[in-house]
């Protein structure tokens, strides 16, 4: 079996045609346990440069008071994770469970290569709660659709000549960015930032697209330090999504809610999606957090590379005992071996 190429194990034919046993047997075998199906991600091609960032960024995530001895990390309250995701209205292929004698579902679409769709710029920090438990803080900054409100051209039977229509961006460049930074997220986090700590420095971490606004960006420096504001733009390493938590599994939650709903228009994809962000549970956006910090826990283990799989810490266990506020500690001969590794 180990020596038969991946290339013909990606179906059950191929395979019982390379073992030269047949198909119902190899059924059996994955049904007993002795083989599972796996699929298989593309993930971001890495430099050595790359992987030495990726383990620069998690070392610079660690409480500095407790290394070498007792490392544990940050508790990331004060950065706010950014990224834009597509969202669209309908998708090509969708699953559904059906009674054995129910009509299969019909749904249709103009062109499938253009299904409605809405590019969001989505900004999460991590929630705080008390001692009890109650949240403080949802972490919840905001989703904004990148899109504008466009007079249309023409008279149709759904609107007259004139009346403002709803269009998505569909290409972002720096200026776009900047602008919705300016005008939307530091706003936000102005404004609901939590009081007391409304003067400690907060970090936008954003990924390095060329179309994202640079971190000395003189304009977003000049808004973000009003009002007394210490804001700055930071970036995560580059090819690293597993270091945002909106890449790691924020996104895919949102997304899942979206789906659960009928849309048929740009407004009502916008309108579920804002619902979708708005009614997830900040305690279950907090283990986001947690899957973060494992995560960059995995990275120094093999010194920087991302072929790993996102570990298990028994989040759910912790949220039941009342232990999800905490953050990971970390190995000190792990640190030990990422600080001789990073001098060398």
């Amino acid at each position: 079996m180990r020596d038969i190429s991946l290339s013909n194990r990606r179906n059950l034919l191929s395979l019982s045609r390379a073992l030269g046993i047949c198909k119902t047997l190899l059924f059996r075998y994955v049904k007993e346990g002795v083989l599972r199906r796996h699929s298989s991600a593309l993930k971001p091609h890495l430099k050595d440069d790359n992987m030495k960032d990726q383990l620069k960024f998690c070392f610079s995530m660690l409480e500095e008071s407790s290394i070498p001895h007792d490392p544990k990390f940050k508790s990331m309250h004060n950065i706010v994770h950014i990224d834009e995701k597509w969202f669209y209205i309908s998708k090509k292929s969708t699953n559904y469970y059906l009674l054995t004698n129910e009509d299969d579902p019909y749904r249709t679409c103009k062109n499938k290569n253009y299904i409605g769709k809405v590019m969001f710029l989505a900004a999460v920090a991590r929630p705080r709660f008390d001692n009890e438990g109650n949240e403080i803080f949802s972490g919840k900054i905001g989703v904004f659709p990148l899109v504008n409100n466009v007079p249309a051209r023409r008279s149709s039977v759904n609107r007259a000549a004139g009346t403002l229509e709803t269009k998505p961006i569909t290409s972002i460049n720096k200026e776009i960015s900047r602008m919705f930074l300016i005008n939307k997220v530091l706003p936000t986090i102005k404004e609901k930032w939590p009081r007391d700590q409304a003067f400690e420095t907060i970090y936008i971490q954003q990924d390095n697209v060329p179309s994202h606004v640079s971190i000395d960006d003189e304009e977003f420096r000049r808004v973000a330090s009003k009002g007394g504001f210490d804001i700055r733009l930071t970036c995560q390493p580059p090819n690293s999504p597993d270091l945002n938590v909106l890449d790691l599994g924020f996104f895919n939650a949102i997304q899942s809610l979206q789906q659960m709903e009928v849309t048929n228009s740009v407004d009502e994809l916008i309108h579920v999606v804002q619902k979708s962000y708005d009614t997830f549970s900040s305690k279950a956006s907090n283990k986001f957090f947690l899957t973060l910090q494992s995560c960059m826990i995995e990275i120094m283990k093999i010194k920087g590379s991302n072929n790993y799989k996102v570990p298990h810490v028994k989040k759910d266990v912790m949220l039941q005992q009342g232990r999800l506020l905490v953050v990971l500690q970390c190995d000190g001969e792990l640190v030990h071996e990422v600080m001789e590794y990073l001098a060398n």
